[in-house]
């Protein structure tokens, strides 16, 4: 069996042949930016390539082996190991080739916001983020916390964390909403049963290659002392950073105000290029958005980020996570919560995905 009609192999064959041959021109890196570009490119071909023949090559190991097993001379079990990694392999394939929106390839940034309902909403929240934390760990993503708010006795109020890697929006994208958790609270004296939600925001991560216009006089910084663990030099250098934008909505007319702040080093330069990254980033998420709404590929499934929509609850105690948009469910509560999401993803991707590419 073959599926290289399904993930169009022989057109991406000679796609990345031709790309190729644009970075052995002598001047090609001279323009940085657009040979970044050129390099990701080429790069993602590739992983496409190398992903279709590793499945091809183990289906021919998996034939092979099945002509051992009438001649006795491999187990059964081997041969259903075999066919396991063999539908591992064709899942994420089919996952990627979900994915053909430009954004979809990018990094993203994660920002997870505990709701009302203290302590337990802000441990709520620190569980969503080890999750988030585990998943891209699994999936071999660079993560780095570029801002985090702790709770007040346990837990934490906020957490920006920037997830550096290719598809990584595509795949996150999914988990944009508001999750409910429902369990016997540690936190409650009487023991009692208890509701709390966290609300989670992603927008896609844009790179040096991607051009975002922004209005140096719509920007103002603030510098202030970066608390938590560390040495003496701690709350003595103001190495955090607080960006504000003035931002005006092109099509609306609506003024807002973008803050963003930024403790990730102890480098208030580098902090400052951070913050700046973050700002690019949800500028270009919001052009994004607007022209996914005009050419009507807003998934109708995804709801506006407020604290009624929710869009997957945890129930502990009942064993249970279920995603209300898609109906998919799983009693693996542990599994969920060390960052098994993929079940989740997929089943998103499998719903939403096809509705961005019709127009």
């Amino acid at each position: 069996m073959r599926w290289g009609g399904i993930f169009d192999i022989d057109s991406k064959r000679v796609e990345v042949e031709e790309e190729e041959l644009r970075t052995h021109v002598p001047d090609f890196w001279e323009h940085q930016k657009e040979a970044q570009a050129q390099m990701k490119k080429v790069k993602e071909l590739h992983q496409w390539i190398d992903g279709y023949d590793e499945l091809d090559k183990a289906v021919g190991e998996l034939q092979l082996a099945w002509d051992f097993l009438k001649e006795g001379l491999v187990e059964e079990s081997e041969l259903d190991a075999m066919y396991g990694d063999i539908m591992t392999k064709l899942e994420a394939l089919e996952l990627r080739n979900m994915l053909r929106r430009e954004e979809d390839s990018l990094g993203a940034v994660l920002k997870i916001n505990s709701g009302a309902g203290g302590t337990e909403s802000q441990d709520w929240a620190s569980m969503l983020m080890r999750m988030y934390l585990r998943w891209c760990e699994a999936k071999g993503y660079k993560t780095s916390i570029a801002n985090i708010l702790e709770g007040d006795e346990a837990g934490i109020k906020s957490v920006t964390i920037e997830v550096d890697g290719s598809f990584a929006y595509g795949y996150l994208k999914s988990e944009n909403g508001v999750h409910r958790l429902v369990r016997v609270s540690p936190y409650n004296a009487q023991g009692k049963r208890m509701t709390s939600f966290a609300s989670v925001f992603v927008t896609p991560l844009v790179d040096d290659t991607i051009e975002v216009k922004v209005d140096p006089a719509l920007l103002s910084w603030d510098t202030f002392r970066s608390g938590g663990a560390g040495g003496q030099n701690v709350n003595k250098v103001e190495s955090g950073v607080r960006l504000r934008y003035q931002f005006t909505d092109p099509y609306t007319g609506e003024k807002e105000e973008i803050l963003i702040e930024n403790t990730e080093t102890r480098d208030q330069p580098k902090n400052k290029e951070n913050a700046m990254r973050q700002l690019r980033s949800i500028l270009y998420d919001k052009e994004l958005q607007h022209r996914l709404a005009e050419q009507r590929k807003i998934e109708d499934g995804k709801m506006k980020i407020e604290w009624g929509s929710q869009i997957r609850s945890y129930v502990f105690d009942d064993r249970r996570v279920k995603d209300h948009r898609t109906n998919w469910q799983t009693s693996d509560v542990n599994g969920v919560m060390d960052g098994d999401l993929d079940g989740f993803i997929k089943a998103y991707l499998m719903e939403f995905a096809g509705e961005n590419d019709n127009n």
